[in-house]
């Protein structure tokens, strides 16, 4: 592969490392809200009208914002029965077909998608309706077009591997 190419492969392995790692930390407010509503609805019968939200909320992002690092660790589910018995240029192929017909175009799509409702919803200010709370929701729809950018971002480099291993028949 050229030298820019591999350089700017490593560099997006780098930012779905970096950021998965630095999501992954919003599994402490996560497991506060929880620990929180538990001992609130249990011990002092006073359940909170919120910690519903942040659980969806964070969890979700969690989710989100973590794909492209679990893309990139190759932990996504696969069902491989057939796949795991092609040689390494098979594997590159179907990876390749996959990756450039399906997952991007998807990933694409979603991406910008979820960026036109994430401005929308910070133009009017929206809010979780179904919650007697009513927390602002448009910061976790911005969240939504930047965990598809990264996974986006992951998917291109994880293609363009496919795409070297379809060719030479060795994975990188």
């Amino acid at each position: 592969m050229a030298p820019l190419l591999l350089r700017g492969l490593r560099t997006i392995d780098a930012v779905s490392e970096w950021s998965g790692k630095a999501f992954s930390w919003l599994i402490v407010p996560l497991m506060g809200a929880l620990v929180f509503e538990v001992i609130a609805r249990y011990f002092f019968h006073a359940p909170t009208i919120w910690a519903y939200d942040m659980s969806y909320m964070l969890y979700s992002a969690i989710f989100l914002l973590g794909a492209a690092y679990t893309l990139r660790r190759g932990e996504h589910v696969r069902t491989d029965f057939i796949y795991r018995l092609l040689p390494p240029r098979g594997q590159g192929i179907v990876d390749a077909v996959l990756y450039i017909l399906f997952l991007l175009p998807i990933l694409a799509w979603l991406t910008i998608v979820s960026a036109e409702r994430a401005y929308h919803a910070w133009l009017i200010g929206a809010r979780a309706m179904a919650s007697l709370w009513q927390p602002p929701i448009y910061p976790f729809r911005a969240l939504l077009p930047l965990g598809f950018a990264l996974l986006l971002l992951q998917a291109i480099a994880e293609a363009a591997r496919s795409l070297r291993t379809a060719v030479t028949g060795r994975h990188p």
